[in-house]
């Protein structure tokens, strides 16, 4: 079943490159007592990820935060590691954290797999967006697959 609207984020570990290598984070503190834009995307370094997607969010920051959000994550199926280098090649520090579900289990408890084996990339997670409050899904836009407005910083910046 995908996550709605309302529904509170299921409780999963996922990870962060600390300076120590990979931090594990449990959902339910990850969230806890803020305001989250939590962006998912299919993949590091993939075209419209790396072009559009996580660079308007880096681009925006300020603005998003400006407007109560106190973070902002980037959520993909890719390890830490994957995750820290592509932040690093996109500036992404002091404004978006990159949060890795190598192994899909979040996105599998959201409903939000997406399935690219066929391409070779495995299960990855849909393109979305969407802001968490204290846990919450209070908003949430999933993408069709192949397209990208409703998830773009742009976007949610109007919303909010």
């Amino acid at each position: 079943m995908t996550l709605k609207t309302g529904d509170r984020i299921p409780t999963e570990t996922v990870f962060e490159m600390g300076k120590d290598g990979p931090q594990a984070f449990n959902t339910d503190d990850l969230f806890a007592n803020k305001t989250v834009l939590m962006f998912g995307l299919p993949g590091a370094f993939t075209p419209v990820c790396s072009e559009n997607h996580l660079p308007g969010y880096v681009g925006l920051a300020d603005q998003i935060k400006a407007r109560g959000v106190d973070e902002i994550f980037c959520f993909a199926v890719n390890d830490a590691f994957v995750m820290a280098a592509w932040g690093l090649g996109q500036n992404v520090a002091g404004k978006v954290r990159m949060i890795g579900d190598g192994s899909a289990l979040l996105t599998h408890k959201m409903g939000l797999e997406l399935d690219r084996i066929d391409g070779g990339l495995g299960i990855r997670c849909q393109r979305f967006a969407m802001v968490i409050k204290n846990g919450i899904a209070h908003s949430l836009d999933i993408e069709a697959p192949g397209t990208f407005n409703d998830s773009s910083a742009a976007a949610q910046l109007i919303k909010l």
